[in-house]
């Protein structure tokens, strides 16, 4: 509808009009004859539907452009779903991270404070023994003074009865060790 209406309005305003020396619907003028082959032209165009396959190319084309459009909002959406989800999975890697940081710093205290007691009770043993090093060489110093001390005593008391005694003397203690190792034995 809006075709037929612009044509008159064409031709009202055309330049053809202003033409004074000839009239203007005659052959011999020609902005008349531009004007039929223009009508012409356009009676052609609309008998093969032209202005329809122009809209129904511009229809498709606007299908077209309408359905790479959803197609780059679904992308977009999906792509929106995929940082969504890298940025959770990368919080949880963070987290999981954190985590084992702070296990790992935990498990160092402990292993540290482990460490301390061990080298506590390690110093405490290695004092007990060298206190028992210490003991046992004060006995055996002891030990050794009073086996001097005795040998010394024995060898002392060995000189005395050796002057106080008599030979008669040395028979008779001889025969009562003699004695004695005889009883003791059977």
């Amino acid at each position: 509808m809006r075709a037929y209406l612009t044509l008159p309005m064409i031709f009202a305003a055309s330049p053809a009009l202003a033409a004074g020396d000839k009239p203007f619907f005659s052959l011999a003028n020609t902005d008349f004859v531009v004007a039929i082959g223009f009508v012409c032209f356009i009676a052609v165009l609309t008998y093969f539907k032209v202005p329809g396959l122009i809209g129904g190319m511009l229809d498709k084309r606007a299908a077209g452009i309408q359905s790479d459009l959803n197609e780059a909002k679904a992308l977009r959406e999906e792509a929106q779903t995929l940082l969504a989800s890298y940025e959770r999975k990368q919080k949880e890697v963070q987290e999981q991270a954190d985590r084992i940081v702070a296990h790992a710093r935990t498990e160092a205290q402990e292993a540290a404070e482990q460490a301390k007691t061990d080298i506590k009770n390690s110093i405490a043993r290695r004092l007990a023994a060298a206190e028992d090093q210490i003991a046992s060489a004060e006995a055996g110093a002891v030990r050794e003074v009073r086996d001097t001390a005795i040998a010394v005593a024995v060898g002392a008391a060995k000189d005395v009865v050796a002057k106080q005694m008599t030979a008669a003397d040395q028979n008779k203690l001889i025969d009562d060790a003699i004695k004695e190792a005889g009883a003791k034995l059977h």
